[in-house]
């Protein structure tokens, strides 16, 4: 699972992890799952392209998948705000599937990791946890490694682009690059690619993969005191 990155005021910050954070394939629910399943409908939108993997999970034909990700992008885009819980996920992912095969739909929700519907029914009845007294400020990270915790009170921390705080203030120029990086990863143009990710770090963000998905991402140096 991804992290929550809360900045409480006049406390030290910590990031949680949970066990989940390898990534978001299987039934355990995922936040990672959300920001997969953001970045899969991202991508199909330009390529037309549906995920690798997928059709190990579902009955129904490539192209039929491939309908399934023309509905949920439109029905993503037009969520005001768009789903950022694994609940809202796939609370969306049901209601804009309705009608289709429960194979396929209960086969998506786990490809990504997010709640099944009888899942979803427990998981909603469950009060929402409550939040630490003094919270200034809450990240939801891609899962932090040992390493990014340098000097003891420095953390450096990746916001997948696909939440809605961060996709409205990503610079145009690392879209571009973004998207020319996976064309030339594509064409196997591995130097072209490794040049434009040093481009899109040196603007603040890293391509990051998660589970055979590459994820673009913010990144945050936050300074614990």
């Amino acid at each position: 699972m991804g992290n929550v990155l809360r900045l409480l005021y006049g406390q030290c910050c910590k990031p949680t992890a949970d066990s989940d954070a390898a990534g978001y394939h299987g039934v355990t629910v995922s936040t990672v799952g959300v920001s997969a399943l953001a970045q899969d409908l991202y991508n199909f939108e330009i390529t037309s392209q549906v995920p690798q993997g997928l059709s190990k999970h579902v009955v129904s034909s490539k192209k039929a998948q491939a309908n399934w990700y023309r509905k949920l992008s439109e029905a993503w885009r037009e969520t005001k705000p768009p789903p950022i819980t694994p609940e809202e996920a796939s609370r969306l992912v049901i209601l804009t599937l309705k009608g289709h095969q429960k194979a396929d739909v209960e086969g998506l929700l786990t490809f990504y990791g997010l709640p099944l519907p009888h899942i979803l029914v427990e998981l909603t009845s469950v009060a929402p946890p409550s939040r630490p007294q003094g919270l200034k400020f809450e990240l939801y990270t891609l899962p932090i490694d040992a390493k990014a915790v340098a000097d003891g009170d420095t953390i450096t921390a990746y916001v997948s682009t696909t939440d809605q705080r961060e996709s409205a203030i990503v610079p145009r120029e690392v879209e571009v690059a973004a998207v020319q990086r996976s064309k030339a990863r594509a064409k196997k143009n591995y130097n072209k690619a490794d040049e434009l990710h040093r481009k899109i770090i040196d603007l603040g963000y890293r391509v990051i993969p998660v589970q055979n998905q590459e994820v673009l991402a913010r990144k945050y140096r936050i300074r614990l005191r």
